[in-house]
C-alpha cells in the first residue's frame, strides 16, 4: 500500500489542469506549442530554484554545448555523473534540472556533469544521442577513467542513458562503469500495452508520448536500435539499474528492455515500485517512496564507483 502522502502529491500533479481552473487535463496534439511549453518550464524552474551552500555550479561549454559541473564541497576529484535530462525529448535543460540532478549529488556525494544537448524538434534523432556521446568524450579526454564514470538520466533522459551507452560500446569506447536508467521508454513506437492501461494513472500529459516521441524520431525507423534501445543488440553493456512504477506508462518497455538485456547477459538491476508513477524518484523528498528510492539510487552509485560490485 503506497503512503497517504504519496497518494496525495501524486493526486495533486495528475489533477494539475484543476489549479489551473480548467474541468479536463490537457491532451496534447498537433496543436502543440512547443516554444511556450519551455518558456513554462524554464519560468516555473527559475522559480523554485534553491542552491544549498554545500553545492557549487560550475558552467561552461563542451564545444557549443552548455554544460554545468554540479559539485559537493566533498565530492571526489576523479569520480563523475554523467546526467542526461529529461523533458520528452523536446525540452529540458540545466536550469530546468539542475535541482533533480543536485539530489544524486547530495545523495552519492559524487559530482554530476549536466548539459543541454539539442532537442526536437528543431534537432531530431540523432543530435541528442550525439551530443549524449560528446559529453561522454569530453569526460575521457578531460582525464576521468571510464570506471569513475556512471551514466544515470529519467524520462527521455532515461531512454538516451540506454542508446548512449549501445553507441559508447559500438564506437569503441571505453563503457562507464553503471548506468542508472528511470522510466525509459525503450520502444519509441510507444504501443506497449501500460500506454493505454496506465495512461489515466500516471502524471505524463495525455498523448505527450506519441506527438513528443514522433517530433524526436521524425524521418527515422523507430526500429533503429539507437533510437529504441529495446531493439538490437544489448549484449556487453555496463550493469544497469532500471527504476519504474507500477502505475507509469513505461512500465511494459522497462520490463522489456530488462528482460531482454538479462537473456544477452547485461546485468541488470530492477526495482519495479508499486502504485508509483512516471520518473518519480526525483520528486524526493516529497513523500517516502520517491525518498526511499533517491537513497537507493545513490546507494547504487556509490557501490559502483567504489569498485566493490
Amino acid at each position: 500500500m503506497s503512503t497517504l502522502k504519496s497518494r496525495l502529491i501524486i493526486g495533486l500533479i495528475r489533477n494539475r489542469h484543476l489549479l489551473k481552473f480548467k474541468l479536463k487535463p490537457e491532451v496534447v496534439d498537433e496543436h502543440f506549442d512547443v516554444a511556450k511549453f519551455r518558456r513554462e518550464v524554464d519560468e516555473t524552474s527559475k522559480k523554485a530554484e534553491k542552491i544549498p551552500a554545500c553545492i557549487q555550479i560550475q558552467p561552461f561549454k563542451i564545444n557549443a554545448m552548455h554544460a554545468e559541473w554540479l559539485v559537493h564541497k566533498d565530492s571526489p576529484k576523479d569520480k563523475v555523473i554523467l546526467y542526461i535530462h529529461g523533458g520528452g525529448f523536446i525540452s529540458g535543460s540545466c536550469l530546468t534540472h539542475r535541482m533533480h540532478v543536485m539530489k544524486f549529488v547530495m545523495g552519492s556525494g559524487i559530482k554530476a556533469l549536466l548539459f543541454d544537448y539539442r532537442l526536437a524538434p528543431e534537432n531530431p534523432f540523432p543530435a541528442a544521442l550525439d551530443d549524449c556521446v560528446t559529453a561522454y568524450d569530453y569526460l575521457l579526454k578531460a582525464g576521468y577513467a571510464a570506471e569513475n564514470i556512471v551514466l544515470c538520466g529519467e524520462s527521455a533522459g532515461a531512454t538516451l542513458t540506454l542508446s548512449t551507452l549501445k553507441a559508447l560500446r559500438d564506437k569503441g569506447y571505453a563503457c562507464p562503469c553503471a548506468a542508472v536508467s528511470i522510466s525509459p521508454v525503450t520502444d519509441l513506437s510507444c504501443q506497449a500495452e501500460s500506454f493505454q492501461t496506465n495512461a489515466k494513472h500516471d502524471i505524463a500529459p495525455m498523448n505527450s508520448w506519441s506527438v513528443w516521441t514522433a517530433m524526436y524520431i521524425a524521418d527515422t525507423d523507430y526500429h533503429n536500435e539507437y533510437l529504441s534501445p529495446q531493439f538490437g543488440n544489448l549484449k556487453h553493456l555496463p550493469h544497469i539499474y532500471l527504476c519504474v512504477g507500477t502505475h507509469e506508462i513505461h512500465l511494459d518497455d522497462t520490463l522489456a528492455f530488462a528482460e531482454k538485456a538479462s537473456k544477452q547477459g547485461t546485468p541488470i538491476t530492477l526495482k519495479k515500485w508499486k502504485n508509483m508513477v512516471h520518473a518519480f524518484p526525483i520528486l524526493s523528498p516529497l513523500f517516502r517512496e520517491a525518498k526511499e528510492a533517491m537513497d537507493d539510487i545513490c546507494r547504487f552509485i556509490q557501490q559502483k564507483l567504489s569498485h566493490k560490485g
